[in-house]
């Protein structure tokens, strides 16, 4: 087990090495100056349009859920343990500036989002039974004209489906939980898996009626326990976002249980953690928000604009100033387990309870939302729906598996899915960046809306 450890982390280290980190960042800074800032000037109008003020003007009602039904689908594949696991092990191995680079890679990866999905809709298949199938293999195949992009694309996302939205998500919930609550690690795999499978059998209608219920409130009630952990640690917020400046670009020295690191170490933990949250660049979104009922692709992309903001800069800053303000980020603690020190140190007796209910939340809407992206892949690459419902059998059967296994494992193994799944999307949004801009001008045009 030791042997094969190795070779993961080495694999990983050469997956999620410089050339990655410029990749993403770079495509993310790109796609915002050819936009001219879209995260920035649209913001407002994106809400707009999630809120259902621009849904007459649809001449289409081709898809299956509506703008915020996607949008939720979206977020509940992103707002999972990444928010609290993952921000715990990027901060804990990369120090505190790793929570800086996280915040860069959210607010370009708002541009990269909103021109995933702005293609995911544009090049979207819709059956006979009004089933929508959309995302980087169709725009890598049909756009771009690249059919074994696609093929790669959809391999890959397939992997990741049991890495990212699948092992990764149960591994968490069952530590904490065992933990916490003390039930066996393989019990809780079983209830999770048998509770994701009732919905994920009634494909993204059913997926996206519980992400819209679910995400909201898990949302809205982890915000507020944070505001409720930094309100007690308020005087140390100052000392915080000092740290989390200073070493985001110097190297951070060892300290109690921190063995120290150097500032490439806390880059590439913050942007691979920080993708790992958003998802932005990894192409998975934009199969949810193809499934939106909308003729326009800009409009669509607008909306999932929005979802880096909500996950990364809004969720995950509040978990790592609770881990940074708490003191706990040095004490040698990593993952869920750091985290829910940090809200206990604040709310002793109370903040490891709020973390365990928050994981199982988070993690339960990620493992649903993530079996639909595997589910579009293994219907792209062989059309045939009895594999699918296969598909669904296994991904519900792994998350027990998932449950027992140890988490570096499972981390390093999501990492590295996630990487080769976001290599050809890269490759597709840089080739279609001219068909992103047309779409926008014409749209601005129309609205007279300041988009770019």
């Amino acid at each position: 087990m030791e042997a094969f450890k190795a070779v993961l982390e080495a694999v990983d280290g050469i997956v999620w090495g410089p050339i990655m980190i410029v990749l993403l960042v770079g495509t993310g800074i790109y796609l915002t100056i050819r936009l001219k800032l879209i995260q920035v000037s649209s913001f407002g109008h994106a809400i707009k349009v999630i809120k259902g003020d621009y849904d007459h003007e649809s001449e289409s009602k081709d898809g299956e859920i509506s703008h915020f039904q996607a949008l939720s689908a979206a977020l509940s594949a992103t707002i999972g343990t990444g928010n609290i696991a993952g921000v715990a092990t990027a901060i804990a191995i990369g120090g505190p500036g790793a929570l800086f680079w996280m915040w860069v890679t959210a607010f370009f990866g708002m541009a990269t989002k909103y021109s995933s999905c702005l293609l995911g809709l544009k090049y979207r298949e819709i059956d006979e039974n009004g089933e929508v199938t959309g995302g980087p293999m169709l725009y890598l195949e049909k756009g771009l004209g690249q059919k074994w992009l696609g093929i790669l694309f959809a391999v890959f996302a397939v992997i990741a489906s049991f890495g990212i939205g699948n092992m990764v998500q149960a591994n968490s919930v069952a530590e904490p939980v065992a933990a916490t609550f003390g039930l066996p690690k393989w019990l809780t795999g079983l209830v999770m898996g048998v509770l994701v499978w009732l919905v994920i059998v009634g494909g993204i209608k059913r997926i996206g009626k519980v992400a819209s219920r679910i995400v909201p409130f898990m949302s809205v009630a982890y915000v507020l326990a944070a505001f409720i952990v930094l309100a007690v640690n308020f005087s140390a917020i100052p000392s915080a976002f000092a740290l989390i400046f200073t070493h985001a670009f110097t190297p951070t020295s060892a300290s109690g249980g921190f063995a120290g690191a150097v500032v490439l170490l806390t880059m590439r933990y913050g942007v691979a953690r920080g993708v790992f949250s958003n998802e932005a660049g990894l192409g998975s979104a934009p199969m949810a928000h193809a499934a939106a009922k909308t003729d326009e692709p800009v409009r669509e992309g607008l909306v999932a604009m929005i979802g880096p903001f909500i996950d990364t800069i809004i969720i995950c800053t509040m978990t790592g100033l609770a881990i940074v303000t708490s003191g706990a980020w040095d004490s040698g603690l990593t993952g869920a387990e750091l985290t829910s020190e940090a809200f206990n140190l604040a709310l002793p007796g109370v903040g490891r309870y709020l973390i365990a209910v928050a994981i199982v939340f988070f993690a339960f809407s990620t493992t649903v939302s993530w079996s639909y992206y595997g589910d579009r892949c293994v219907m792209y690459l062989s059309g045939e729906k009895q594999l699918v419902r296969a598909y669904r059998w296994l991904y519900a059967l792994m998350i027990p598996v998932g449950a027992i296994l140890k988490l570096e494992i499972v981390w390093t193994f999501s990492d590295i899915a996630n990487g080769l799944m976001a290599l050809p999307n890269i490759i597709g949004l840089i080739g279609l960046s001219g068909t992103v801009i047309a779409l926008t001008k014409t749209y601005v045009d129309k609205l007279k809306i300041p988009v770019a």
